[in-house]
Parts: C-alpha cells; structure tokens; sequence
C-alpha cells in the first residue's frame, strides 16, 4: 500500500534529517513511528482498565498466592 503525504519544506527536512541521522528511510521512520505511537495507547487502555478493575475490587495476591493458584507450586 503506499499512502502520500503533504509537508512543509520544514518538516520535511526535519523528517529526513532526523532519519539520516539514524539511518532510516522515511518510510521506516513514519512506520516505526505510528507502531510506536499506536502500541503506547493500547499499553495506555490496558492501564486504564487494570487500574479500574483494581479500584473496583482491590484485591492483591502474593507471588507465592499465584503461583499456588496456578498450580505451580
């Protein structure tokens, strides 16, 4: 799939420059870039709804507590 792009002289050599200098292309840095950002917000969400379901029933289990659980001890 290939998808354009409308930038200013600006950030276009900002862009270029800054994948120059760590030896990218620019598709690979707007690639790794949008990754990058979209895994952020889903670790964000997980948060989010861990600390909810915490808040709503804050119960915590030792190491050892789990490990019994699961059988693996």
């Amino acid at each position: 799939m290939t998808v354009s792009l409308r930038l200013s002289e600006q950030d276009s050599a900002l862009f270029r420059s800054y994948a120059e200098m760590h030896g990218m292309t620019l598709s690979d840095l707007f690639r790794q870039t949008l990754m990058e950002r979209i895994e952020d917000e889903y670790d964000l969400k997980a948060y989010e709804e861990a600390l909810a379901a915490y808040k709503a029933s804050p119960v915590t289990l030792t190491l050892g507590e789990v490990e019994r659980e699961l059988g693996l001890r």
